[in-house]
């Protein structure tokens, strides 16, 4: 009787686990994130340029000659494996060379691999043709974010950096996933118009990264000190998502692409709404700000650009080193942590914010720093002070 109460026991937590894994599995379902990965995809993605149809096109007919090719050399393979085997009485033959033969698998393999490489190679220079663009972007690659900057065309001045949401690191650090678009979503996507040839200029800031977004068929690697390019027309408006391709440390995984494809109109108005920002961004450097108010700026500014690494609370993970109570942001020369907010250090690891941010908005973060969490330095730095430590 005790053995079966046992087992009775034993089944009904073995039912209750696999319920609870079964309602964890669904709590974790995703559905397919249009412009992005779907669920259980096995082809590429659903293309939105020319150039991606052409590659999906160029795949597909690849494919099918090499089932074609494996299909016939197996089949006769092993139809002459079955059909000529010793227990049948076959007898091998002895023969020599056959010139008919030998001209067949050379003319025959030559024709298949010089139509591949025809249809190949057009596609591969079609991909590499960078003239003529309508809109020319930088895209620097960063460990671990990507940094843009309208150079040419319509949105020329344009800048901002590029980082996962702050959510989305939260999640994964708390091993919660959620929503279709985890570890793709970004505070600020890379924005483009409809119907335009955008050329896209990569480099990197310390290791090499790759900048891919496979709905456009773009792959193109970010190599620090060199200059490489790529190029796409999106041919629908949509939100489109890619990743960083090149394995860049520890945090690759945390460096997604998102580029919002908006109609003309649409896009006009995006550009008119950024340069607006930078107009009222470009402050006096010589305005002398209060405590409270350069601190309250700061904390947005923390927001948005520090918080992914540096993590809200200022305590930092791994490598990246924590801000509260740290040596440089307690450090009673103020000019310490200025000069590593703009120039950056360790190789890179903290990128330079002096092309991205504004005199002001770098006084306030680092106002912000020393007059938060357990720092209470009570030190101000105004933007004249940065100014100065430019020079």
């Amino acid at each position: 009787m005790k053995t079966t109460t046992k087992l009775c026991k034993g089944f009904a937590q073995g039912a209750l686990a696999l319920a609870a894994g079964l309602a964890s599995t669904a709590a974790l379902a995703v559905k397919d994130l249009p412009g992005g990965p779907a669920v259980n995809q096995i082809d590429l993605h659903p293309p939105v340029t020319r150039i991606a149809s052409d590659v999906q096109t160029l795949h597909n007919w690849i494919l099918i000659i090499c089932v074609v090719i494996f299909v016939a050399v197996f089949g006769v393979m092993f139809w002459s494996i079955l059909r000529h085997r010793k227990s049948r009485g076959s007898k091998s033959a002895n023969f020599h060379e056959s010139v008919a033969v030998e001209i067949a698998w050379t003319i025959v393999p030559f024709i298949i691999v010089t139509g591949m490489g025809f249809a190949a190679t057009r596609t591969v220079v079609a991909q590499k043709d960078t003239t003529n663009a309508d809109i020319t972007i930088k895209a620097t690659g960063y460990q671990w974010k990507w940094g843009y900057e309208y150079l040419k065309g319509e949105g020329a001045g344009i800048s901002f950096l590029s980082t996962l949401d702050v959510s989305q690191r939260e999640q994964s650090d708390a091993g919660q996933p959620q929503g279709d678009d985890y570890l793709l979503r970004v505070d600020n996507p890379l924005v483009v118009p409809v119907n335009q040839k955008v050329r896209v200029i990569t480099t990197a800031a310390d290791v090499i990264h790759a900048w891919m977004v496979p709905a456009f068929a773009v792959k193109q690697d970010a190599i620090p000190g060199f200059v490489r390019d790529t190029w796409f027309r999106a041919e629908k408006p949509g939100d489109y998502y890619g990743q960083c391709a090149e394995l860049c440390g520890k945090e690759h995984a945390y460096m997604p692409i998102h580029v919002k494809v908006l109609s003309q109109q649409d896009y006009a108005a995006w550009v008119a709404g950024e340069q607006k920002k930078i107009a009222a961004k470009a402050d006096d450097p010589n305005k002398v700000w209060t405590q409270p108010d350069l601190v309250a700026r700061g904390e947005k500014v923390y927001a948005a650009n520090c918080a992914v690494c540096h993590k809200p609370d200022g305590k930092g993970a791994g490598p990246i080193k924590a801000l509260d109570g740290s040596p440089k942001v307690l450090d009673a020369d103020k000019t310490v942590q200025v000069k590593v907010v703009l120039n950056g250090q360790n190789n890179g690891a903290m990128p330079p914010w002096k092309g991205v941010l504004s005199d002001t908005d770098i006084a306030a973060v680092v106002t912000y720093t020393k007059n938060t969490w357990s720092n209470h330095t009570g030190q101000t730095v105004q933007p004249s002070e940065v100014v100065a430590a430019r020079q």
